[in-house]
């Protein structure tokens, strides 16, 4: 048997509690593309409806729907269900499954401004370094106006990464 070869990632669905709100967000502040506008997707027998039905069981009755795509391409699809529910914290990262996703940008502070003056919110004070007084590479922890975590990176995940970020020296 061979061995994997790395997979692409594709794109990320997040629950929003107004997507019209989050496509305005994601367009005007991290610069996304509208891919699809906010429309509805209702519970029937067609080909969506049925495949919608196979993954939230019987009874989800409708919900809207936006995708947009970053600038490498990979997609990020916005749901907004009509009984969601915005915890006071949404950072339980204990729990498995996904508690954030990241982004890339050099003005880590600068889109970290803009995500505060957006409604969101620091979950770090201030951006820090991975090699302090040795390399630019730096992060911090956000949460966007609908409770959902981001980090955002100064430089790729390889470089924060291949020079070993956990090691003592």
């Amino acid at each position: 048997m061979s061995a994997p070869y790395p997979r692409r990632f594709s794109h990320i669905g997040l629950s929003v509690p107004d997507v019209e709100a989050a496509v305005k967000f994601y367009r005007d502040v991290m610069g996304w593309y509208i891919i699809m506008e906010p429309s509805e997707i209702v519970e029937d027998d067609s080909a969506i409806g049925e495949m919608c039905t196979d993954v939230f069981g019987k009874g989800w009755k409708s919900f809207k729907i936006a995708h947009l795509s970053t600038s490498d391409g990979i997609g990020v699809e916005l749901f907004e269900f009509a009984q969601n529910e915005s915890p006071e914290n949404n950072f339980e990262y204990w729990k498995t499954g996904i508690f954030h996703y990241c982004v890339q940008d050099p003005d880590v502070e600068g889109l970290a401004d803009k995500i505060e003056a957006a409604g969101g919110k620091r979950r770090m004070k201030e951006p820090r370094y991975y090699y302090p007084g040795e390399k630019p590479y730096r992060m911090i922890y956000m949460e966007d106006p609908f409770g959902n975590i981001l980090e955002i990176y100064s430089h790729s995940y390889e470089l924060h990464y291949s020079s070993g970020a956990y090691q003592k020296s």
